[in-house]
């Protein structure tokens, strides 16, 4: 049969407990339909850090009441430690964290308004813990849907990437220090809401201390890695991802690895596909309930015969650092994702790139401390100017391998492969490799990317340091894409030795010799029509504030001409709101300042700022979180301090300081 989904009458709970098995209650936002109790419905969870009261409204508003008045009880926790809910937050994806959910899940599955089956879904941090709480096999969870997650948490999170510490670490874990320190919101918690705050800021973890402290790919990162078991995850997965998003590798890992994952990319930020940008924007809530309907209403809604994998090919345009839309088309694979589709094998010459073996390099890469400018933010998520942008400028700091003019079409489609031979004249070092399409005038716009800690080239979980001067066989995948070179237009495979401000450089400044290289080109046959149309986007009513300041971003460069240094300024002030149905008002600024000497990897220095407002009923509560990491050849140097207002007079703060040693980094 399929599904006619007549609407339903729906109640909303601003705060439903959930009372765990050690007493710790978590707060729970529900939309469910009125007669659920006399006609129950499945579960839909999503299971947050992000503050469902302040937090996540925005998106809340557009999805959940969608599926509810569709015949499901969508629950919006704030998991332990957080928003509204009891307890204390350790780290991500904790056991404690994993196991709640579990509690939680077993608890909607045993409430009378529930048919006893529960499916998962969030983006992000909900998309990675949909993901780990699906390879815990809870009987009741039948289907998840995870957007822009991974499957390895040392490969593909906001830590490390290739082995090389992501600046994310830091900016990141200053966000965490951020979003942890603010407290319940007073009308829900009247009784408590100033013991808990307090609690949370004097038991709150300074995360970067967590994760620097684990520089290779140990048992703390495969924790919560569930390519380390493909096979546990039992759940019906729908993955979903962006290619302007830092997380582009999990859809096809989980297409080509979980029998029945179906996948879909777009060309979008971090954001649900039915307002995310660049558009075409889909009709996800219609995907999404196609889903649902199946694995939790067992119904046929034909989501078994869709293809495994659909992906956005976008056309190639000229750099930019923000785009509204992405032209291109939508196609569709049945039998996996691109593992099966053809390869060809590109060479690296004197300047070239070709399908021909040329001689023997010796190409030198001695790229300064700054080079990686234009590489935009490692997760362009607030909607600024943070893609990456011309790359002409990182370019001329790279050894560069050009193709001639394509004499039609190419279509790239997968994860391009690097192999080189090189050398280095230092013991650490790194390489960033940029696949960068080249328009007629010289324009260099990325198509993907890879980076590697050279240390790390046989095994992230026992790198060794390099033998300067001795020559070593590499290899390293860049991120998946799906990306149309004009005809006319070039290809050009561009190798730095620094990615700054995306990476913190290695130790010393360090040449790398390049004798050989090649890249295996998935190129599939160009696609002449869209292979697959999505419904139109659709959604519930936005979220109804009232504005106290408007928000802007702003991302600068600047350099010293006193000193030299180089520094990226962020400032992104979300705006000021007043929630027009309950009052609270929230407001946050977040400022991030990266600095530079091109001559010294050690200059480098990072060093962060959030504002957070919360006002209500005469009561008005800030914090002030700072946070800075700055190294030496020898270790890294952490800094943090938080403070807490009551009505601007100060009742909380904290400093935290330590130096932790580089582990071949």
């Amino acid at each position: 049969m399929t599904s006619t989904n007549a609407l339903r009458d729906i109640e909303e709970l601003p705060d439903l407990g959930i009372t765990l098995s050690d007493g710790c209650r978590l707060s729970t936002r529900v939309w469910r339909p009125k007669d659920a109790e006399t006609d129950p419905v499945p579960v839909i969870l999503e299971y947050l850090p992000y503050r469902k009261r302040d937090g996540t409204c925005a998106r809340d508003a557009l999805t959940h009441p969608y599926f509810a008045k569709r015949g499901y009880a969508c629950l919006r926790v704030d998991m332990r430690g957080n928003g509204d809910s009891d307890g204390l937050m350790e780290d991500e994806y904790t056991r404690q964290e994993l196991d709640d959910a579990v509690e939680v899940i077993e608890w909607a599955a045993a409430q009378p308004w529930c048919n006893g089956n529960v499916g998962m879904m969030g983006i992000s941090w909900g998309g990675f813990n949909s993901l780990q709480v699906a390879a815990m096999q809870p009987e009741a969870l039948k289907a998840i849907i995870t957007l822009c997650s991974t499957v390895d948490r040392f490969a593909d999170d906001i830590h490390y990437k290739g082995g090389a510490l992501l600046n994310e670490n830091l900016g990141w874990g200053a966000t965490m220090w951020s979003y942890s320190s603010r407290a319940p919101d007073p009308a829900l918690r009247p009784d408590d809401w100033r013991e808990i705050w307090l609690d949370r800021l004097k038991n709150e973890p300074f995360l970067p201390q967590v994760w620097l402290r684990h520089q290779r790919r140990d048992a703390y990162w495969r924790h919560g890695s569930v390519c380390e078991d493909f096979g546990a995850i039992k759940a019906r997965v729908l993955a979903v991802g962006g290619w302007s998003d830092s997380y582009k590798n999990a859809v096809p890992q989980l297409v080509e690895q979980v029998p029945g994952a179906k996948g879909i990319v777009g060309p979008w930020v971090h954001k649900y596909p039915h307002f995310a940008v660049p558009e075409p924007r889909i009709g996800f809530l219609q995907e999404a309930l196609r889903w649902w309907d199946r694995w939790l209403k067992g119904i046929d809604t034909g989501v078994e015969g869709d293809p495994e994998y659909r992906a956005y090919l976008m056309d190639g345009v000229r750099p930019a650092t923000w785009y509204t839309e992405r032209p291109g088309r939508w196609i569709t694979e049945q039998g996996g994702a691109t593992a099966h589709l053809p390869v060809e094998t590109w060479h690296l010459g004197d300047g070239t790139l070709s399908r021909e073996t040329p001689g023997a390099l010796s190409i030198t890469v001695d790229s300064p401390a700054d080079c990686g400018a234009a590489s935009g933010e490692y997760c362009a998520i607030w909607l600024g100017p943070e893609l990456p942008g011309d790359q002409r400028g990182d370019d001329a700091f790279s050894a560069c391998f050009d193709s001639v003019p394509a004499a039609h079409d190419m279509d790239i489609v997968g994860a391009p492969a690097i192999r080189l031979r090189l050398s280095a004249d230092r013991p650490q070092g790194q390489i960033a490799v940029r696949l960068n399409h080249i328009h007629p005038d010289g324009a260099s716009t990325r198509i993907t990317y890879g980076v590697l800690n050279l240390s790390h080239r046989d095994s992230p979980a026992s790198p060794e340091p390099l033998v300067p001067g001795q020559s070593y066989d590499i290899a390293l995948d860049l991120d998946h894409i799906a990306y149309r070179l004009p005809a006319g237009h070039r290809l050009r495979v561009a190798i730095s030795s620094a990615y700054w401000p995306l990476l913190w450089p290695a130790p010393e400044r360090a040449a790398v010799t390049l004798q050989s290289g090649q890249v295996d080109l998935p190129l599939r046959p160009a696609a002449t029509d869209a292979e697959w149309v999505f419904p139109e986007p659709d959604a519930e009513a936005p979220w109804q504030t009232e504005t106290l300041r408007e928000g802007r971003n702003i991302r600068r460069s600047e350099i010293d001409h006193a000193t030299g240094e180089v520094h990226l300024v962020i400032e992104d002030d979300f705006g000021k709101l007043r929630d027009a149905d309950h009052g609270l008002i929230s407001g946050t600024i977040a400022r991030e300042r990266w600095s530079i000497h091109p001559d010294s990897p050690t200059s480098a220095r990072g060093e962060c700022h959030w504002t957070d407002e919360l006002e209500r009923d005469g009561i008005r509560l800030r914090t002030e979180t700072f946070s800075a990491m700055w190294s030496d050849a020898d270790s890294f140097h952490l800094s943090a301090r938080l403070e807490a207002y009551e009505n601007d007079e100060l009742v909380y703060d904290r400093d935290v300081r330590d130096t932790i040693a580089r582990d071949n980094l």
